[in-house]
């Protein structure tokens, strides 16, 4: 089980890089942001951030839970994806989602709130985003994308770094989607599924070892019970939107669960 701190993107840049620096000193695997870009108020740019944040850690992972790829460019993604794989020495993780909520993340901005859309969008962009990665040229003419190109240098990780999409415990697509792929962020909704919830997403998506599942710790949800439920990650973050940074760093600075 490894363990990882997962935090909105919003608030004083410099305190979510000294946050991430805090949690490496401390004993975490992995630092991951949200990437919202209207949601909340002070939301700043996940990537750039998490740019910042390799800068000044050696060891955890980087990367978000989740980017909403259907608002995205995927060869632009695909190219923040990798410069970070390369700041970082080879460190990121690449979460991948619809994107919530649709009024300001995507109608606010003129672009289709249709959830339909955003799965048709984000199932087309994965091949891309795959060979984008690894270097490899790109020949694709969709219904969303048409891409002919290459783009150089490719990612440090080999063959690229994993991609975790986030799935909702009911769904089929999103299970037919992360079979495709290296993990899985389950969702239920506004909440944290159950262990009882994962196990029973995993049963249904039967991954092969080596597969990455992101657990989240809560009052429901112990380090053992994520662990019995075939979580491969247990997730601390903030137990609400009104908790102070300096509760949050307190916990941090206790290090991962036992």
């Amino acid at each position: 089980m490894r363990f990882g701190i997962s935090m909105p993107n919003t608030g004083e840049p410099a305190a979510l890089v000294d946050l991430a620096v805090t949690a490496e000193q401390h004993g975490w695997d992995g630092f991951f942001l949200w990437d919202h870009i209207n949601a909340m108020p002070q939301m700043h740019d996940p990537w750039v951030l998490l740019g910042a944040i390799a800068a000044r850690t050696t060891r955890v992972r980087l990367g978000t839970l989740v980017t909403p790829v259907p608002r995205r460019r995927p060869w632009k993604l695909a190219k923040e994806v990798v410069t970070l794989d390369h700041l970082s020495a080879g460190r990121a993780v690449l979460g991948v989602g619809l994107g919530v909520p649709v009024d300001q993340e995507y109608a606010a901005f003129g672009e289709s709130p249709m959830v339909r859309e955003h799965a048709e969008r984000l199932d087309e962009a994965l091949p891309l985003l795959d060979g984008f990665l690894r270097g490899d040229r790109v020949d694709h003419d969709g219904a969303y994308y048409q891409v002919h190109a290459q783009l150089d240098p490719p990612a440090v990780q080999r063959p690229r770094p994993p991609i975790w999409a986030g799935v909702t415990v009911a769904g089929e697509r999103p299970l037919k989607r992360a079979r495709r792929i290296e993990g899985i962020f389950p969702l239920a909704g506004l909440r944290a599924p159950t262990p009882d919830e994962i196990a029973i997403l995993l049963q249904r998506l039967d991954p092969p070892d080596g597969y990455d599942v992101v657990g989240v710790l809560s009052e429901v949800a112990s380090v053992a019970e994520l662990r019995d439920a075939g979580a491969t990650w247990a997730i601390d973050g903030p137990e609400g939107p009104e908790e102070p940074l300096a509760d949050i760093r307190a916990r941090i600075e206790e290090g991962p669960p036992a």
